[in-house]
């Protein structure tokens, strides 16, 4: 059910629509943490791969649903943008930083979404996924808490490999 609610969430998330008009995506494979997904939107066909952490700090508090997402838009020439969701509301006036084997990438964020605040580094940040091992998510929250999310990056070369052909 989880991934049911994850998936139907950013398939509205990224094409805009609404819950009524909404395609439901298809897992197209699992690949260690990550996981290849497909749906169509009005724009075309959108790919994406996603995880979710596999240790969230501090334990104990509700981080709500967190997970991390690349996604490739073919038909708005898209290659591959990467983006944090977060479970809780950020603290305006911080950033969200995306940490992987040592090296920062700063993003902004939106709501509970984060992009990388200067999007020529997306293909950095996914080549630096591709040859990493972990990568860890480091937010604070709307209430002053600082949180830290620690994913695995075993599969995720797989599974873009995997959607690289959607179009």
């Amino acid at each position: 059910m989880f991934a049911k609610r994850i998936v139907l969430v950013l398939a509205l998330l990224f094409s805009g629509a609404s819950l009524a008009a909404a395609q439901t995506p298809t897992p197209i494979q699992k690949f260690d943490a990550w996981v290849a997904y497909s749906y169509n939107s009005d724009s075309g066909k959108v790919c994406y791969v996603l995880s979710v952490p596999a240790k969230k700090d501090p334990a104990n508090v509700d981080h709500g649903d967190n997970f991390f997402v690349v996604t490739k838009y073919p038909g708005q020439n898209v290659s591959l943008e990467p983006q944090a969701m977060m479970g809780f509301d950020l603290k305006p006036g911080t950033t969200v930083d995306v940490i992987v084997d040592g090296k920062s990438f700063p993003m902004y964020f939106k709501g509970k979404g984060a992009w990388l605040e200067n999007a020529a580094q997306e293909p950095t940040l996914v080549n630096a996924l591709k040859a990493g091992r972990s990568m860890e998510v480091d937010a604070t929250s709307a209430r002053g808490t600082r949180t830290k999310h620690t994913y695995s990056l075993i599969g995720i070369t797989a599974a873009l490999n995997k959607i690289s052909s959607c179009s």
